[in-house]
């Protein structure tokens, strides 16, 4: 796996599942983002560092369409770096979703949680989850 900063879209896995996102149709991008955000919530096992990034990716972009931070990586979907949206139902439960996801990230038998650690730089990886949730807390 490729990855070159903490940001939830600067690694290969989310940058691949954010490519697959951009070239959905529109009615389909939910459907991803709640894929996305359901394979890591939902794994009892250990959580695999590619499914834990896109669920981060999924997670971030959740938060802001919500009003959190905006979305500018270059590896983001295009669509939003452009300015564009995803259409998020009224009485969608993707907040929630999406805060038991990365519940399940940075918890134990997570490859996300092992690489930072033992990269030295867990802090600054939990600091960006904390940003995003707080984005899903609005």
């Amino acid at each position: 796996m490729g990855t070159w900063d903490v940001g939830p879209f600067d690694n290969d896995s989310a940058a691949d599942w954010c490519g697959a996102l951009n070239d959905a149709s529109a009615d389909r991008r939910v459907e991803l983002i709640r894929q996305a955000l359901a394979t890591a919530a939902g794994s009892d096992d250990y959580l695999d560092g590619d499914d834990a990034n896109s669920a981060i990716a999924a997670a971030a972009i959740v938060a802001a369409q919500r009003g959190g931070q905006p979305i500018t990586s270059a590896y983001a979907p295009s669509f939003l770096v452009k300015g564009g949206g995803v259409e998020l139902p009224s009485d969608s439960d993707l907040a929630a979703l999406a805060l038991r996801a990365l519940d399940r990230v940075a918890a134990e038998e997570s490859e996300w949680r092992e690489l930072w650690e033992e990269a030295g730089a867990l802090p600054q990886a939990m600091a960006v989850l904390a940003a995003i949730r707080e984005g899903l807390s609005r």
